[in-house]
């Protein structure tokens, strides 16, 4: 490989709330027992470095020593353009319909307050990921849960009876549609976003749509970006984006929307200003146009397979070794859902038994119930394959098989 996925990256002392953050908050995991070095496998980023290009655009821009009032080049919007063409196949995107976001989430929440009003309800599909919850929850909107379902593989599916009836009975009008899918990992099949496009039309229901995982996608799978799906969807759907998740770079803020109907980006864009704080960091634009570079193209490729490898190593070992514990393989993120109900109930266990368990040998990984799986544990795997390995080699030694 041209770069670097395998080296154990130190990121003690470097603002890494990964390692620097255990023991430090009631949703971070403890800090392990003497003897047993961090395996930081609970926040979602990366223990790779990132393209090498990034940090070249961000000191070849800070050598400049003026940082004042800018607006974004055109260069910015033309790499997004390009990006989106060539990973996603989209094609007549214009600069006007891309618009800065400081994160995913506020851009969720600029598209609800011009979609509902406080109080209303709004569909996710459950298990749902953290951030939408407390997002949803500060701002006063009430999330209605239509829960996935696994076909008879133990593919995570969408319940379209459920989510119908969930619409109709609860008056809804708006929907956050995460694509690829927190925390089950799941790759819409084209089907099924036109199923879900359909119900979304059928009783006009807005669709935000969270696609910052399309880029890491696992191989033999492909991203379908939800606005493609018809002409209806491209006009309903707001769709979010960013370079964060894709390149390891949420610390230093930067997302973006694509709106296409006008009338909706208009209005979202208004709300987004209404704080004063939605700005973009002149830093965090030239980190963009680092990423978007023909290296990020190729490094993302290498890391596709990177985490391909990882997730097989994992399922496979969950599978061989740890009797009672179910896990549908990602087809996107890098992260892990583990669903530990069987084997907690043979060894009159708790979640939080195993949890604990894992904590005190390093395998640092996260409390599922906070993502609605009720004996679940999420795992980082954007990892050096030796750390994954030795990861799974304590929870099986530790853990799982005492």
């Amino acid at each position: 490989m041209k770069y670097d996925f395998e080296s154990i990256m130190n990121r003690h002392g470097m603002d890494a709330i990964a390692v620097d953050g255990l023991g430090c908050s009631p949703t971070a995991p403890a800090l392990p027992k003497d003897g047993f070095d961090i395996i930081p496998m609970w926040v979602a980023d990366m223990n790779f470095p990132t393209v090498p290009t990034i940090p070249e655009a961000i000191i070849e821009r800070a050598k400049h020593p003026a940082y004042g009032y800018f607006s974004p080049r055109d260069e910015y919007f033309d790499a997004i353009i390009q990006w989106q063409e060539k990973r996603n196949g989209v094609t007549g995107l214009t600069s006007q319909c891309i618009g800065y976001e400081n994160g995913v989430l506020g851009g969720v929440i600029s598209a609800l307050n011009v979609f509902c009003s406080k109080g209303d309800n709004v569909l996710l599909h459950s298990p749902t990921y953290v951030g939408f919850t407390g997002s949803l929850n500060n701002n006063g909107y009430h999330i209605v849960h239509s829960p996935l379902v696994k076909d008879e593989t133990g593919v995570w599916r969408m319940d379209f009876e459920d989510m119908e009836k969930k619409i109709v009975e609860n008056q809804i009008h708006a929907a956050v549609l995460c694509s690829p899918h927190n925390p089950c990992g799941r790759v819409w099949e084209r089907w099924e976003l036109q199923q879900a496009m359909e119900l979304y039309k059928k009783h006009n229901v807005m669709v935000i749509s969270d696609e910052i995982w399309s880029d890491l996608i696992t191989i033999g799978h492909k991203h379908i970006p939800t606005q493609s799906i018809s002409e209806d969807a491209k006009m309903r759907t707001v769709a979010l984006y960013a370079p964060s998740k894709t390149f390891n770079l949420a610390g230093l803020v930067g997302s973006y929307h694509i709106i296409y109907n006008s009338h909706i980006r208009e209005r979202i864009d208004k709300e987004a200003s209404l704080s004063h704080y939605n700005s973009m960091n002149v830093l965090s634009m030239h980190a963009l146009l680092g990423a978007y570079r023909p290296e990020g193209y190729e490094w993302v490729d290498e890391l596709r397979t990177v985490i391909t490898e990882n997730i097989n190593y994992a399922c496979t070992y969950i599978q061989n070794h740890f009797d009672g514990v179910e896990v549908s393989k990602p087809e996107g993120t890098y992260m892990l859902f583990a669903d530990c109900t069987k084997w907690c109930e043979k060894h009159n266990k708790t979640i939080a038994d195993v949890e604990k368990a894992a904590w005190e040998v390093g395998v640092a990984c996260q409390d599922g119930r906070m993502f609605h799986g009720p004996c679940h544990l999420r795992i980082n795997l954007a990892l050096p394959l030796s750390r994954v390995k030795e990861a799974f080699k304590r929870l099986d030694q530790y853990v799982f098989n005492l």
